[in-house]
């Protein structure tokens, strides 16, 4: 006889086991789907009979007919440079077209062979194509692509692998030169016990907050992006506070996501601002203020100030919300506080750090 406890342990087994194989199988295809397209690109650029026409602009028209988010220039570069970068999964690749109903393509295995051939005859350096595709995201593996020693890049497959790094712990550990300093050490193996201490862990259910992944479902970002729902209802509030407001303001974007090297962020609210002529981002915060977040606010101002801003437009401008159980605080961010006339404009035009404290006041005690 099966007990209520049985019964309850027997559930969450069920679903914690075959969701992790579903996430797992995810994240698999989509880093096959990569390789596949960079392969295919790189095949049309050597071989396609029309090569000559497209030239160095291949890649910039494939994205415009594509016309999909995922398939962008950026990512379309992406996966060309993945292709070189990784030949061994050709192998894994090629045996399992047909299982995606596919067609079987030797060329890719024939191509995939020549090509680790020629990157090294030491097996040593190279790790089982499936253990790759199924033990690391294609979020880690984008982070690998930069680096060109093979022994290195080796090295911080092995390290992810054995001791289950996130995404920000692998590139913690290569910004923080951790195969030089294994190198250097008197005790690699205790440095690398100290590592492990100190690392942050990688859980399945990270695969799923991939911009990659839900790119790859056809998912939009807001639908991944996990947000507390006390932010997410202040956000929707002030949206329609300072429309309310009727100092200018004209929305342009929630969750605004924005690529700054390799990484995307996500910014809370982003006007423009028909009087001072310039963008208003916003973010949200629902803690106490920390250093980190004005030097993120501040970040995006640069950005948009160097990609975003228009001639004839003035510098954006940032607000910081800040919320925590006692207090509100209002943080403003000027990129350009040297131009006096500017920013004695926009306080005027600009809601009252008074106003906008108000308001979070009051949402708080409704929510």
């Amino acid at each position: 006889m099966m007990n209520f406890d049985v019964l309850v342990n027997n559930i969450q087994d069920t679903h914690a086991t075959l969701q992790q194989s579903a996430i797992k199988a995810i994240n698999k295809h989509l880093t096959i789907r990569n390789w596949l397209i960079g392969f295919y690109i790189v095949e049309f650029e050597q071989n396609g009979e029309d090569r000559a026409k497209y030239g160095e602009k291949l890649l910039q028209n494939l994205a415009l007919s594509l016309n999909q988010e995922s398939l962008s220039y950026r990512n379309l570069k992406l996966f060309r440079q993945f292709y070189f970068a990784y030949p061994v999964i050709g192998q894994t690749v090629s045996a399992q077209l047909q299982d995606f109903g596919l067609p079987m393509s030797f060329k890719i295995l024939d191509i995939s062979n020549r090509q680790l051939n020629m990157i090294s005859t030491n097996s040593d350096f190279v790790i089982a194509p499936e253990k790759l595709i199924t033990k690391l995201s294609f979020s880690h593996l984008t982070l690998l692509l930069p680096i060109k020693e093979e022994v290195k890049r080796s090295f911080y497959e092995v390290q992810c692998i054995k001791s289950n790094w996130s995404v920000s712990e692998l590139k913690r550990q290569i910004r923080t030169l951790y195969f030089e300093r294994s190198g250097m050490s008197l005790n690699s193996e205790k440095l690398s016990l100290e590592v492990l201490e100190n690392s942050e862990q990688f859980h399945v259910a990270d695969i799923i907050k991939s911009p990659f992944t839900f790119e790859f479902l056809g998912l939009r970002a807001k639908e991944v992006v996990y947000e507390n729902d006390l932010e997410q209802a202040l956000v929707d509030h002030l949206e329609e506070f300072l429309i309310e407001l009727g100092h200018g303001f004209c929305f342009e974007a929630k969750q605004k996501r924005i690529t700054i090297g390799d990484e995307y962020f996500f910014i809370d609210l982003v006007f423009y601002h028909r009087i001072l002529k310039c963008h208003v981002l916003i973010e949200l915060k629902t803690n106490e203020v920390k250093h980190e977040h004005i030097g993120q606010l501040k970040t995006y101002i640069n950005y948009f100030k160097k990609e975003i801003m228009l001639p004839g437009d003035n510098p954006p401008v940032g607000i910081l919300l800040v919320t925590d159980q006692n207090k509100a605080l209002v943080e403003y961010a000027v990129a350009d506080s040297d131009i006096p006339l500017f920013v004695s404009k926009y306080v005027i035009e600009l809601p009252s750090k008074e106003q906008l404290e108000i308001f979070i006041k009051n949402e708080l005690k409704q929510f």
